[in-house]
């Protein structure tokens, strides 16, 4: 079972799985705009209703729990709505694993997790500790940092039928790659428009982003490492998930300036302003 599975990255992730033989299940609240391929069934229902969720995890042996809300844009701004699909919507899923006698939950959190502003050099899972749950300025990163501690406290619980509940979270940063529908779009858009005529922030300041395939890749990888035949090596763990390189911002962005036959800006300004705007 994905949930979010009608979503980006998790419509990538069920048909990876389905091409590896899987039976697949993406349960979402919205329906993909791509195609369904073979063995794959669509569920179209809201991860806040346990019912639905209960329904859907009949006879999985394993959930990908990628749904979320308020990552960006209008959505930030609706923070009930945050709270329930990210904690409560989270807890249905954990409760369904438990009574279905799903052994393997891995979780899609995110870096923010640990950040809150400042530079995190070299930082790995074991050195950076949690960003404080009441500093969060933003209610996404909050919920998902309880969503993710609530999954890891579920490690290692009693199944309904017996057997033991094992889970990982995987914490990615931006995701990109073809027909990727948030992040990308909304840059190149603000290039067109000329909102990113000026550099902002520290040159030196480099991020991490994941492609899309790297992230499937490391959802399976996981689920695997969640098995006896893996000696269950990731069960209770987090890890960073990204492709290994560093970028500033503006360096990464060169080849859709490129693309879009737009001029890179060369006027830097404070970061400051950009926020006062």
């Amino acid at each position: 079972v994905v949930t979010g599975g009608g979503g980006y990255f998790g419509y990538k992730l069920g048909c990876a799985l389905a091409s590896a033989g899987a039976s697949v299940v993406l349960y979402d609240v919205h329906k993909p705009i791509w195609d369904i391929p073979s063995g794959v069934v669509c569920i179209q229902a809201d991860v806040r209703d346990g019912d639905a969720i209960f329904a859907a995890c009949e006879g999985a042996d394993c959930v990908f729990h990628v749904a979320s809300y308020g990552m960006s844009g209008r959505e930030q701004l609706h923070r009930e709505e945050i709270e329930t699909v990210n904690i409560h919507g989270t807890r249905f899923i954990i409760n369904a694993c438990k009574q279905r006698n799903i052994p393997r939950l891995i979780y899609t959190s995110t870096v923010n997790v640990v950040f809150g502003g400042l530079p995190i050099e070299d930082g790995d899972e074991e050195t950076v500790p949690y960003f404080p749950i009441e500093k969060h300025v933003d209610h996404y990163s909050r919920t998902k940092s309880i969503a993710e501690q609530m999954v890891l406290a579920a490690n290692g619980t009693p199944l309904a039928g017996g057997g033991t509940l094992h889970t990982c979270v995987l914490r990615p940063p931006g995701i990109y790659g073809p027909e990727e529908q948030r992040h990308l779009p909304r840059l190149a858009k603000n290039i067109e428009r000329g909102l990113l005529s000026f550099k902002f922030g520290d040159p030196a300041a480099k991020m991490n982003w994941v492609h899309a395939e790297n992230l499937v890749q490391a959802q399976i990888l996981a689920a695997e490492a969640l098995t006896a035949e893996k000696n269950y090596i990731a069960s209770g763990q987090v890890y960073f998930i990204n492709d290994g390189e560093k970028f500033n911002l503006f360096e990464w962005l060169t080849p859709l300036f490129e693309r879009l036959g737009c001029s890179q800006p060369w006027i830097r300004i404070p970061t400051s302003l950009v926020y006062a705007s």
